[in-house]
């Protein structure tokens, strides 16, 4: 008899506050490639600059608001685009790409300025996908410390298998690596499985 005024109370007491959803890992695994998919596929607009040089994203990138809907279920996510996080950035790595050396040196600057904003950005994040090349070996000190991390603050997390569209792709490596964390398999270049993604995200933090 009630049932619309049950309705009411729930839509406006049982909705969640904005997720502050934060994309972590490696330089290059492919956190803004993932980023700028979830962007323009929920708000038609990509959020940061991808290349091949390593640190191109050397501070937050952040997007607002973003609304994800599935099957009628809505979560609003501030999507959160992470500077690579790495033990150290040399400026010489710059160079082979090109990039000559007064710049090279700023860029390492502002490179691990970025990591160390990152780190801070922990403290907003309600969640995270943490992004690892599927090509690469996962089981490095910057996953690790990057997981760690993420597990002392209690932040639910997402383990992201990128980069499956390539040869020597090993998903499972990552899971055997990680067996405590749910994988998700994904190409962010090509679309392949974010639906999938997309689904374990919104059950995951919702």
């Amino acid at each position: 008899m009630f049932s619309w005024l049950f309705s009411i109370i729930d839509s406006i007491f049982g909705k969640k506050k904005c997720v502050s959803l934060g994309l972590y890992g490696a330089p290059n695994a492919g956190k803004t490639t993932l980023a700028n998919k979830i962007s323009m596929d929920w708000l038609g607009e990509p959020l940061g600059t991808v290349s091949e040089i390593p640190h191109e994203t050397r501070a937050v990138q952040k997007k607002e608001k973003v609304m994800m809907n599935i099957g009628g279920r809505k979560l609003s996510m501030n999507l959160l685009d992470m500077p690579g996080i790495a033990t150290k950035v040399d400026y010489r790595e710059f160079i082979k790409y090109g990039i000559a050396q007064d710049e090279a040196r700023v860029r390492a600057k502002e490179a691990t300025k970025g990591i160390i904003e990152a780190i801070k950005w922990l403290e907003n994040v309600d969640a995270a996908l943490v992004v690892m090349d599927s090509t690469e070996d996962p089981y490095t000190q910057v996953n690790i410390t990057i997981l760690g991390n993420l597990e002392a603050r209690s932040i639910p997390v997402i383990l992201v298998a990128n980069k499956t569209d390539l040869p020597g792709a090993n998903v499972k490596r990552i899971k055997e690596a990680f067996p405590q964390y749910e994988v998700v398999h994904i190409s962010a270049k090509n679309g392949n499985n974010i639906d999938n993604l997309y689904k374990t995200i919104f059950d995951r933090v919702k």
